[in-house]
């Protein structure tokens, strides 16, 4: 029963606009570039201080430094992890969903190793759920 439920709830999620599914969801307007303009590729520092920010400039459920725990236990701040079963990235996105969720969040044509477009779908995914629970035993 609770395997059932928990695929219907998965099902449901990922058909919902707050994951960039098809239930009904357009594109957002395009993040400007000036919102978290830190250049990522500098080092574990500045994506850090990229996902604070975000956290920070889009009220993401915890604190900013929960946002950063998070990233960290995903991918051990490595903006280039990747994980065969489909997911990539700094908060390990679905490489399946990723180009609706980046769509739906702002980030359009983003690739999912790019750390901006990566922390900033996100922490807006988070915050639309209220809670980091869609990344598991990370959350």
């Amino acid at each position: 029963m609770r395997r059932v439920s928990l695929a219907a709830l998965a099902t449901l999620l990922l058909l919902s606009p707050a994951f960039g599914g098809t239930a009904g969801a357009k594109g957002s307007k395009e993040i400007p570039q000036r919102i978290c303009d830190i250049d990522w590729q500098k080092g574990t520092w500045h994506v850090k201080r990229l996902i604070k920010c975000a956290a920070r400039h889009w009220d993401s459920p915890g604190t900013p430094i929960k946002a950063v725990q998070v990233a960290r236990c995903e991918s051990h701040l490595r903006p280039d992890a990747y994980n065969p079963n489909g997911y990539a990235g700094l908060f390990q996105q679905s490489t399946r969903h990723w180009p609706q969720r980046a769509d739906h969040y702002g980030m359009p044509d983003r690739s999912v190793f790019n750390a901006r477009a990566n922390v900033i779908v996100s922490v807006r995914m988070a915050r639309a759920l209220g809670d980091w629970s869609a990344w598991g035993g990370c959350a």
